[in-house]
């Protein structure tokens, strides 16, 4: 990996991509060091703590809540309108039907999501005015205007900000965002884990080492996930090209452990925690609802029961969306291939739709459980861990992407080099 990084880093076109991606982290990092206009500093502290904003999903969501900044919302918003986007796209004809229009489809859409995060940021940036509402210095209409619009900016320009990562630097924007919160969280998780150390003394120091020990092997079995795939033999036969007969050839078509990766967990905690974002705009809550939202947090079991069965039901989602083995079984037979063993057409559809039920079911269940990891250390310790399963795999992830998206760019420099010569 770092030999990948020297070898990109010599080449002008990506290190420049490289240098654009490390500024856009740079304006990121510090958008969340600027406050809401008319916050009262003092209490933001106390805010957090009562209240326990920096939730593993406002980790995730790229948000900056526990210092209540301008990007407070983050790329959250986005997500969750891309979230609704798709879920769209299968229940609306039209929508549908714009997703294999190719490139321009494509776009369509994405503009649609763009006015969606708009509106929900506003929607969810409304609520966080009114939960905290006596936080601000002076409390009128127009301070909570100004908040509202600063949230929604914030939140607009964070999107702007990842579409600007895909486009001109390295990798997946919205990914590479939520990397850089995490990453910038890392340091809180390691100050929590020292002050148990200094605490506790040798239980303490016990107690770390154990959870170390836990999340090595944990970031290994992360990797072997990552890189897991199937991989379904097919034959070509031959054919005639011109006046002669061009001979058969083998191939084979890889299937991926988890072809969703840590989307299905996205998805799994915007809707977990999608109550609680309601209760913002609840005065009243009520003994009943508080009692919901109790029951739903992940700490709790029926909400970690939840969480892994939304983490296996999105995880089939999204495979169904990306695989579709009826347009693979016809693509393979126009162009000659078959699975042996198996008859092309309908009978290669069947084989492929059970393969990828099946690799899947194996997927959804391990990041199910890695996802369960610092809830579990958390049950086990007593230790709040700011960092394990569901982050770990988002950074793997992500780090493992980027360092395919710079071999294939040092691949393609290569062979611009090959034909320039």
């Amino acid at each position: 990996m770092f030999k990948v990084f020297a070898n990109s880093w010599k080449v002008k076109e990506i290190r420049e991509k490289l240098l654009y991606t490390l500024m856009i982290f740079a304006i990121l990092r510090l958008g969340t060091l600027i406050a809401l206009p008319g916050i009262d500093a003092v209490g933001m502290k106390a805010a957090r703590d009562a209240y326990s904003i920096g939730t593993l999903y406002s980790v995730i969501a790229g948000g900056a809540n526990s210092s209540w900044s301008i990007f407070a919302m983050g790329i959250g918003p986005y997500i969750n309108a891309s979230i609704i986007m798709q879920l769209l796209t299968i229940a609306i004809p039209k929508l549908e039907q714009l997703s294999k229009e190719g490139p321009e489809g494509r776009k369509k859409l994405d503009s649609y999501s763009r006015y969606l995060t708009v509106v929900l940021a506003t929607i969810q940036g409304l609520g966080l005015t009114y939960t905290y509402r006596d936080m601000f210095l002076a409390n009128n209409y127009f301070i909570y205007l100004v908040s509202v619009v600063s949230l929604v900016a914030g939140s607009t320009f964070v999107m702007w900000l990842a579409e600007q990562i895909t486009a001109k630097g390295v990798g997946n924007g919205s990914s590479m965002v939520i990397f850089i919160n995490i990453v910038s969280n890392l340091p809180s998780g390691i100050m929590t884990l020292a002050n148990v150390v200094m605490t506790d003394g040798a239980i303490g120091a016990a107690k770390v080492a154990a959870i170390l020990l836990i999340l090595v092997v944990v970031l290994v079995f992360i990797v072997l996930v990552n890189q897991g795939e199937r991989r379904l033999p097919v034959q070509y036969s031959g054919k005639m090209v011109g006046r002669k007969q061009a001979g058969s050839r083998s191939s084979n078509l890889p299937i991926k452990v988890n072809t969703s990766g840590v989307i299905s967990i996205i998805f799994a905690l915007s809707l977990l925690q999608f109550p609680a974002q309601i209760a913002n705009f609840i005065p009243n809550r009520g003994e009943t609802f508080t009692k919901i939202l109790e029951y739903l947090d992940m700490t709790h079991p029926v909400g970690a029961v939840l969480y892994v069965l939304l983490i296996i039901f999105f995880t089939y989602f999204y495979t169904s969306i990306v695989i579709n083995p009826n347009e693979i079984a016809m693509n393979m037979k126009k162009n000659g291939g078959f699975i042996p063993g198996i008859r092309p057409g309908q009978p290669t559809s069947a084989y492929i739709t059970r393969v990828v039920s099946r690799i899947t079911l194996v997927g959804a269940i391990c990041y199910a459980v890695l996802a369960m990891v610092p809830i579990v250390l958390q049950w086990i310790f007593d230790i709040n861990v700011g960092f394990g399963g569901t982050t770990l795999i988002i950074v793997v992830g992500v780090a493992l992407d980027i360092v395919k998206a710079l071999e294939s760019q040092l691949v393609m420099r290569h062979y611009k080099g090959f034909l320039t010569e």
